[in-house]
């Protein structure tokens, strides 16, 4: 049961009433040893957090006890897979069915009326018999006020006012508009979740000589994998031996295949659409990309929104003191003169049936969470729904440059070697020293040098300054001009302001010559700033910790609004903040490296580049591009504001026809069948509307 030291994680299976959930993270916050408890409605998990280390199993019946008190019918178990397959309700429908056979019976057969009676006080309680026994506990609990307190009043009382025929009907309706609302819930609930859930449970190894099939969480880093043709690649990888095209769309969003051989790097739920492949298992099955991405994803659903927690606390108030107002519609205007006890009784009644929020409550986390679900198949992963609500008001848009705008593919663009050294030798002689480093540009140098050719030399590196080897009993060394003045060799020749990373190197004391090593510009980089500008962002520019001339290069090219160079990250954040203030608005961050962490967590929204993004990035920021491409910022934002619109599409809605459906019935307009479509109705087309976020990503991704 324990996911981890003072925390478990449960499923809750059958629950999809959100004012139910809120009830429930309560109470189970309130049980001794329970710090607190967050439900994803969407995924139907609960996440417990815990006082203590230990987790006895007494808790797990006092949450069961809590979930079965609140919503009966729960199930709750360890925490299982997000695409376990769920069925109809099979005796949900044959109860209703028989309800309404009773109920049209009661309404068209010639009986007496002692008999017709039973009939519809038999086919109330077959219809309505879960609701009148959710009402039953949570008084003896002292639980009043929820949906089901609602409509037991409302339809009690038309019985008790002789609207015999109408309250079984409302019950019948009320029960059928809430299995197909929570079939539609579901079903937006299994196609957010399918976009997540795309990790092999199994890998092909090589274990003595042979290729076993095992788990994949069980496959260490350094094991040999086989992918064969058709098969999602299960773990991240460096490929070994053969060639192929992958299906990246799941993860990225980009539905053009990728092309992949000898020493390409393969992210796990990539599908491989060509050859047989060997790889090597860069990293273990929890600590890939993409299961990162997916604890993003789980722990972002158990994120509210400011929107969403409004709509959860105006619940809380909402449906009081809607039953206050029936109460006073009941008795004051027949005390008043102005009527009946039993027409005014009757209005109540229509306030009663009307006043739940489940519209509300349901459709808003509903559409955050479509919104989350549709970014993820463009390649954009989100950290909760409040990130969603901070993109749409997004004013300035601050990029880094190294490995975010361009491609942090480096390659040597110019070589000038001293007297006593060709250009050939100056570049084997710094890729010599370069070979054993992983830093991109040491990586350029050594692919300028014929790539893996020559050992890998032990490095002695100096941090922001370059490397040191020995190479046959001669001293290289290849960095910036300080290293090799601290090391007592001048340095020659004149680089200028170039454009690029100047790597100057000396051999036995010598100067002997500098390299020029620039980086690519991104191709999807000017679109991004093109997308940018025409949803309205004011600002687009860039903060760089690389030498000014090469930040401006940089930001001429993309015709960026403003650019500044050479920051450290204490600069870089300065930076920020200022311009944030200059923009008057939220500001969004994208960086990838180590040294942009902190700009990351202090930006209003921040994305990490989740390719090439260093884990401290990644950890920081509200979201993950796993494309590692700039234009996802500009997809988030459009997928931010369309969400946006949904939401207050559905709140709008929902209180408006409430709105009305209320005063209609305090007027005596309406019935108790406009009741219930104002409550069921509004939130089956509210659930259905919070769907389109998901129809509209899905068409553009296809």
């Amino acid at each position: 049961m324990p996911d981890g030291a003072g925390e478990i994680r449960l499923s809750l299976e059958g629950l999809n009433c959100a004012q139910c959930s809120a009830t429930i993270e309560k109470k189970v916050a309130a049980l001794p040893g329970v710090t607190s408890a967050a439900i994803d409605l969407v995924g139907g998990r609960m996440r417990v957090s815990l006082s203590g280390k230990e987790h006895p199993e007494e808790l797990l019946s006092s949450i069961r006890t809590v979930v079965s008190s609140v919503e009966p019918g729960v199930m709750v178990s360890e925490e299982r897979s997000a695409n376990a397959p769920s069925s109809l309700p099979k005796g949900d429908m044959i109860r209703l069915a028989a309800g309404a056979m009773l109920w049209l019976a009661a309404l068209f057969l010639p009986l007496g009326e002692t008999a017709r009676l039973l009939l519809y006080v038999t086919a109330y309680l077959t219809a309505g018999i879960e609701v009148i026994r959710t009402v039953a506990g949570n008084l003896r609990r002292g639980t009043l006020f929820d949906e089901f307190f609602l409509m037991t009043a409302a339809t009690g009382g038309a019985f008790a006012i002789g609207e015999f025929s109408e309250a079984v009907a409302v019950m019948l309706f009320y029960e059928t508009g809430e299995l197909v609302q929570s079939l539609a819930v579901e079903r937006s609930r299994r196609s957010i979740l399918s976009l997540l859930d795309i990790r092999p449970d199994r890998a092909t190894i090589l274990e003595d000589g042979e290729w076993k099939a095992v788990r994949a969480e069980d496959v260490t880093a350094g094991s040999t994998l086989l992918v064969k043709p058709g098969e999602r690649v299960p773990l991240d990888g460096k490929v070994l031996g053969g060639t192929s095209s992958l299906d990246t769309s799941s993860l990225t969003g980009e539905s053009v295949p990728t092309d992949v051989s000898e020493g390409s790097e393969v992210l796990a739920g990539s599908v491989n659409l060509g050859g047989t492949l060997t790889m090597s298992v860069l990293r273990p099955f929890g600590e890939t990309t993409l299961s990162k991405g997916l604890r993003l994803i789980e722990e972002a659903r158990e994120r509210k929104a400011p929107t969403e927690r409004f709509i959860t606390s105006f619940a809380r108030w909402y449906t009081p003191s809607v039953v206050v107002l029936a109460a006073l519609l009941a008795l004051v205007p027949p005390l008043a003169g102005l009527g009946g006890f039993r027409d005014w009784g009757y209005r109540a009644l229509v306030f009663l049936v009307v006043s739940c929020p489940c519209a509300l409550v349901i459709s808003v986390p509903l559409a955050l969470f479509g919104g989350m679900g549709a970014a993820s198949r463009r390649g954009i992963l989100l950290k909760g729904g409040n990130v969603l609500e901070t993109l749409a008001r997004t004013k300035a848009v601050l990029f880094d440059k190294t490995g975010t705008l361009t491609r942090g593919v480096f390659r040597v663009t110019e070589v000038h070697p001293s007297s006593f050294m060709t250009a050939r030798e100056l570049i084997e002689t710094a890729a010599a020293a370069e070979r054993g480093s992983n830093h991109p540009v040491a990586r350029a140098i050594a692919a300028a040098a014929g790539g893996g050719q020559g050992p890998a030399l032990p490095v002695e590196e100096f941090p922001g300054l370059g490397v040191r080897v020995v190479l046959k009993g001669r001293e290289i060394l290849a960095g910036n001009a300080a290293l090799l003045e601290q090391h007592g060799v001048s340095v020659g020749g004149d680089p200028g302001t170039k454009p690029g990373a100047v790597v100057h190197v000396a051999r036995d004391g010598r100067y002997a010559g500098f390299l020029v090593v620039e980086d690519t510009l991104r191709e999807e980089a000017r679109e991004a700033v093109d997308r940018l500008r025409k949803l309205g962002v004011s600002t687009v520019g860039m903060l760089s910790g690389d030498r000014p001339e090469n930040a401006g290069k940089c930001a001429r090219e993309l015709g960026l609004d403003l650019w500044e160079g050479g920051l450290l990250p204490a600069g870089k954040l300065d930076s920020f903040r200022r311009i944030r203030n200059e923009a008057g608005g939220t500001t969004l961050f994208v960086g990838d490296g180590m040294n942009d962490a902190p700009l990351l967590a202090a930006a209003d929204a921040g994305f990490a580049m989740g390719g090439l993004g260093a884990d401290a990035a990644i950890e920081a920021a509200d979201g993950v591009l796993l494309r590692d491409d700039p234009l996802g910022a500009a997809e988030a934002i459009e997928i931010a504001r369309r969400t946006r619109a949904i939401v207050w599409q559905n709140i709008a809605f929902a209180l408006g026809v409430k709105g009305l459906v209320l005063v209609m019935g305090a007027f005596g307009v309406a019935t108790m069948w406009e009741a219930v479509f104002a409550d069921v109705g509004v939130a089956l087309l509210a659930t259905l509307n919070a769907a389109r976020i998901l129809q509209a990503a899905g068409a553009r991704n296809g």
